[in-house]
């Protein structure tokens, strides 16, 4: 029996001797996307007055900052952020609480004061701004109205080594259109531009490692969503299930209605896919996590060579 059990034991050992150097020259990549409610000068109600022109308040800032350092990313995807200066005094603020972004971007949106931006611990290969993506709406033609922001980020040594994130922010659901009440026919026109050039930047350039992450403003079963999971017989990329710690997966809280969604997240590409640990993402459930923002922080980790 004893040799019997040798025996069997022996080709668990080969297969974890062999994976051994795999595991040991593997590094884990975090990415977060998170959007921050209104970090900018913008009108607003604090304790109880009206503010115009005012900025976030610091309980707020406190309160992101203290999410954000609990999940120590790699790579910080933002939404609603304001100028350059807003970004730089996050980066900042950061840094005092311990957690270092020696690369950041940052992209205007066309229309609108709420941009988008992003802070990283590992330098970037190349940044594009796809500012001049536009679709027809009823009888004009309007661009998307932040755009997408293309990063490139290296995981290995090889040129080849290269995983291109896209971020985003579509439409909200607020309209004065009242052809289209809710936005839903703007917004499944931003995110049919935006699936055009991912398609663009990556099957037809030869890119198969990707991630696209950010706000869209969506359900996870809308036909917006199911914009950046396949067009026809091309699979594009599979949503990344993120949940918190008692199992919820809502990323957004709108107060006024008592309504929780799930706005945000990430989509792979079925190559980014194999990298992805533990098959899903996570939300953070923390106090500090919905006073600074009716948004919460989602993450992902992946297993990239070092």
């Amino acid at each position: 029996m004893i040799a019997r059990a040798r025996r069997s034991l022996r080709p668990a050992w080969l297969f974890y001797l062999f994976l051994l150097p795999v595991l040991l020259s593997a590094d884990t990549l975090r990415i977060a996307t998170y959007n921050l409610h209104n970090y900018l000068q913008a009108d607003r109600v604090v304790e109880g007055h009206w503010r115009p022109d005012y900025p976030k308040p610091e309980s707020e800032k406190r309160a992101l900052r203290s999410t954000i350092l609990s999940v120590r990313p790699h790579i910080l995807l933002v939404q609603e952020i304001g100028e350059i200066e807003h970004l730089e005094e996050l980066r900042a603020d950061l840094a005092a609480g311990g957690l270092h972004f020696p690369h950041i971007a940052h992209m205007q949106s066309v229309e609108g004061e709420r941009h988008m931006a992003v802070l990283s611990r590992r330098p970037f290969r190349w940044v594009i701004r796809h500012e001049d993506l536009s679709f027809k709406y009823f009888d004009q033609r309007l661009l998307v109205k932040r755009g997408l922001f293309e990063l490139a980020v290296g995981y290995g040594s090889g040129a080849e080594d290269t995983l291109l994130l896209f971020a985003l922010h579509l439409k909200s659901a607020y309209s004065s259109n009242p052809e289209d009440p809710k936005s839903v026919k703007r917004r499944l026109g931003e995110a049919t531009a935006c699936r055009d050039r991912i398609i663009a930047r990556t099957k037809e350039a030869g890119h198969e490692r990707y991630c696209i992450a950010g706000d869209f403003n969506d359900h996870p079963n809308s036909p917006v969503r199911h914009r950046f999971l396949r067009r026809g017989e091309l699979q594009i990329g599979t949503a990344v299930e993120a949940i918190d710690e008692r199992g919820e997966a809502w990323t957004h809280h709108f107060s006024k209605q008592r309504l929780y969604s799930t706005l945000d997240g990430f989509i792979l590409s079925p190559a980014a896919q194999s990298l992805l640990v533990g098959g899903q993402g996570s939300v953070v459930d923390s106090l500090p996590g919905v006073t600074g923002s009716d948004h919460r922080l989602v993450y992902i980790d992946l297993l990239v060579p070092q």
